[in-house]
């Protein structure tokens, strides 16, 4: 794609995914989910900072709201990253494969592309986890009035994690690299597990809190 989908608007993102083109897809999806839950997650520390009655937690709130800033702007790097990453994979598939040569080099550089396509997701889904201490954190302790968008925030960054690895588990399918495979497929497994853990913390601690 020749322009960036974060230049998009959000209309003109939605039309682009809705169209017939297999990118933007939902590895790009879920990288947007997780600078949505960034900046939520930012909202409400900044809604926090400056009252009284969260002055005690107001230092921290503002190492959080540098810290979700920061991870936001990677997030929504990775939108594109994500896009540039399948059409690596797609490139390759149409190399010639009129001879034995042409055939192996072909397989190599799929090999290569979906190693790519399954690492772009990873990385978002890492990086997305990074967000859910510090959604706890805000949730816990930050402004009660937000309590709910910054819930909003975890289950967007739920999505994001999960999202990304179904993006990982996927491509893993077609890697040969059975060490690369393993390697992926037991860190999506602690991630998941990680990610559902706090999930059900943060949504018990919501619930008995509206």
């Amino acid at each position: 794609m020749n322009n960036s989908l974060t230049d998009l608007t959000v209309k003109g993102l939605l039309d682009v995914t809705a169209g017939k083109d297999p990118v933007p897809g939902g590895g790009s999806i879920s990288a947007l989910s997780g600078s949505i839950a960034a900046a939520l997650t930012e909202m409400v520390a900044g809604l926090t900072i400056g009252k009284k009655k969260y002055a005690d937690v107001e230092d921290e709130m503002r190492e959080i709201v540098s810290r979700v800033s920061e991870i936001q702007k990677e997030l929504l790097e990775a939108v594109d990253k994500d896009s540039d990453a399948f059409n690596v994979v797609f490139a390759a598939f149409k190399w010639p494969k009129e001879t034995e040569e042409e055939k192996k080099a072909r397989s190599a550089e799929i090999q290569r592309g979906t190693k790519i396509a399954a690492d772009v997701p990873m990385r978002v889904a890492e990086k997305a986890a990074e967000l859910m201490p510090l959604i706890e954190k805000v949730i816990m302790k930050g402004n009660q009035n937000s309590i709910t968008d910054a819930c909003c925030a975890m289950m967007a960054c739920r999505y994001a994690v999960i999202g990304a690895l179904l993006n990982v588990r996927i491509n893993l399918g077609s890697i040969k690299d059975e060490t690369f495979v393993k390697e992926h497929a037991d860190r999506a497994a602690e991630l998941e597990r990680k990610v559902n853990e706090s999930e059900q913390k943060i949504l018990a601690h919501v619930y008995q809190n509206l």
